[in-house]
């Protein structure tokens, strides 16, 4: 492509609405624009850079054997319905009506469709395996769509989906995904951890994430300083190391705290450590009102209570219905005597003598025990901390952030059960199908690479995704002789299989220079002067200096440095 005639800008200034990094430098080097919040213009440097990923992502589904093949945007709401995830969803489902009335979502994810999709493919054990996918645009209202193409409403996506008829058949089909993944992210050039995480509501027994390391993740992953442990911290196991205590038990004694609402306040008002404390928040789980119990210096993992109580929705309980179960103003919770079920963090099992909220404005009660309330659960729903114990290797849990850009699940029968797909056994008897579910994010992707591959300057395009792998800039457009060598250097280029871009523009050659770091065009030739010599510059994106290099020279040294 040349530049003088094409359509070619970016951005000098940061971007103002703009809350990260890749977000930042994806606007300013014109590669993506936004449209609204959370909804993103993928324009032609973008594009360029998205079809490449997506060239890598359709090489590696198609080495495992998986099909491609497109479902509609459009689905009827019945779908998920049936599959019982269209409550599940909520209102992060873009709804609508057709013009007779029958109800319709924008897919947010196919799991129904490819399912049904499977009962075209006849009904016998000899029919199985195989794995379908499509690369599609998905849809989810989020609340607060943010940091550029990380988190958003509108998104592209590869989704692939395995079919078996067993277990053993899963694992197989479901390694061989895994495995797909991992060469992905390696081509990607992506510095990434690979974590067990929550099924949610795609269900299943078993969900991986491959996390891209950075510190603008949404994600916690949580690692060990002595093995190769790693999780999302909303699986993470809060390993029970406490001992019982050996203290003698107390008698209750109600204290007037007047002005201490919180843990801290408290603790400093009895002169005590925060895990000296049990807290008692107060939750609506699926409608339903509870108070969970957790040491002071802990905090509630709702993924886990989702899981325990099998759930769906979780939020805190409003002012109102806090005072109704606890007969007193926000703050002063307690389990003995709460009008609620109780369900309480395994680590207070050791505990004696600790201090809660009396369920009366400004008092506490210090010397609480176990006898002395009533508990329905008992289980481990603390969020995990870092310096935790290691529920591998005992060592201390380490902490990192990362952007979630593929998801694999183990989702079972779940699916084929609630969309009648089944297969006849050689005995002629009917049993669901195993199902497998693989996404990928690209753009995503696209936005994990800029958060780790740029500098002051702009970005730093791995060569494999580039938009373009090499840049011949020109010094002086006006110069007939320097313009006949860079157009026959970029003809020559072409023809050698490079991805070239030839920047002939009217501009200063400094904004050249500039302008080709921003968008991050992995190597750079500059035809100048030094043609009279039989001399370009060659510099790669990363390099600190220019090279001379002999004008018949410099090709064969890009065949060579990108393996063409």
């Amino acid at each position: 492509m040349k530049l003088s005639n094409s359509f070619f800008y970016t951005i000098r200034e940061n971007a103002k609405d703009e809350d990260s990094t890749s977000g930042n430098l994806l606007v300013r080097s014109g590669m993506i624009k936004k449209s609204s919040a959370g909804i993103y213009m993928i324009m032609p440097m973008g594009k360029r850079v998205l079809q490449k990923i997506e060239n890598i992502v359709r090489e590696e589904m198609d080495a495992t054997g998986a099909q491609e093949l497109l479902m509609p945007v459009l689905i009827p709401e019945e779908v998920y319905e049936k599959s019982g995830r269209r409550e599940a969803f909520g209102a992060n489902m873009f709804a609508l009506k057709d013009r007779y009335q029958k109800r319709y979502v924008m897919g947010p994810t196919h799991e129904e469709l490819f399912t049904i999709a499977a009962t075209m493919k006849g009904s016998s054990y000899k029919d199985f395996p195989y794995n379908l996918y499509q690369i599609q645009t998905k849809f989810r209202d989020e609340t607060r769509p943010r940091y550029g193409l990380i988190r958003v409403r509108e998104f592209i996506m590869k989704d692939a989906y395995s079919f078996d008829v067993d277990e053993d058949g899963l694992h197989t089909s479901y390694m061989k995904m895994f495995n797909a993944y991992k060469n992905i992210m390696d081509r990607l050039n992506l510095t990434y951890k690979i974590v067990k995480a929550d099924t949610g509501a795609m269900g299943g027994s078993l969900s991986e994430e491959f996390q891209a390391i950075t510190p603008i993740g949404e994600d916690v992953v949580v690692g060990c300083e002595g093995c190769d442990f790693s999780s999302n911290l909303e699986v993470t196991e809060v390993v029970d190391v406490l001992k019982d205590s050996d203290e003698a038990e107390l008698e209750m004694e109600t204290v007037e705290t007047p002005n201490a609402k919180t843990i801290e306040e408290v603790a400093a008002f009895f002169g005590k450590q925060a895990k000296d404390f049990v807290k008692t928040l107060i939750y609506r789980v699926d409608g339903k009102t509870y108070a969970f119990l957790l040491r002071g210096n802990r905090e509630l993992n709702e993924t886990k209570v989702l899981k325990l109580l099998k759930a769906t929705e979780i939020e805190l309980a409003d002012f109102a219905e806090v005072e109704r179960v606890t007969h007193a103003k926000v703050g002063f919770a307690g389990p003995v005597g709460i009008e609620c079920p109780v369900i309480m963090d395994r680590e207070i099992s050791h505990m004696k003598n600790f201090i809660v909220g009396a369920n009366k404005t400004d008092h506490h009660i210090k010397n609480v025990n176990l006898k002395d309330f009533t508990v329905e659960t008992v289980a481990d729903i603390a969020q995990v901390q870092e310096g935790d114990i290691c529920p591998v290797c005992g060592k201390k849990l380490t902490f990192d952030k990362g952007i979630e850009v593929g998801n694999t699940f183990k989702l079972g029968t779940k699916y084929a059960k609630a969309l009648g797909l089944e297969y006849q056994d050689i005995n002629n008897k009917l049993h669901p199908v195993e199902m497998g579910c693989y996404g990928f994010g690209l753009g995503r992707a696209m936005a994990a690479v800029v958060e780790q591959h740029n500098d002051e300057a702009g970005i730093i395009w791995p060569a494999s995704i580039a938009p373009f792998e090499v840049a011949v800039v020109v010094v002086n457009s006006k110069d007939e002789e320097q313009m006949k060598v860079a157009n026959a250097l970029y003809e020559e280029m072409k023809k050698a299989g490079i991805d070239v871009v030839l920047d002939d523009r009217k501009e200063r050659v400094g904004v050249k220079f500039k302008d080709m770091e921003l968008i991050g065009i992995p190597y750079r030739i500059t035809v100048g002067r030094g043609i009279s010599e039989g001399n370009v510059e060659f510099r790669a994106r990363t390099a600190s200096e220019n090279e001379n290099v002999k004008l018949d020279e410099v090709v064969t040294k890009l065949q060579t440095i990108l393996q063409k």
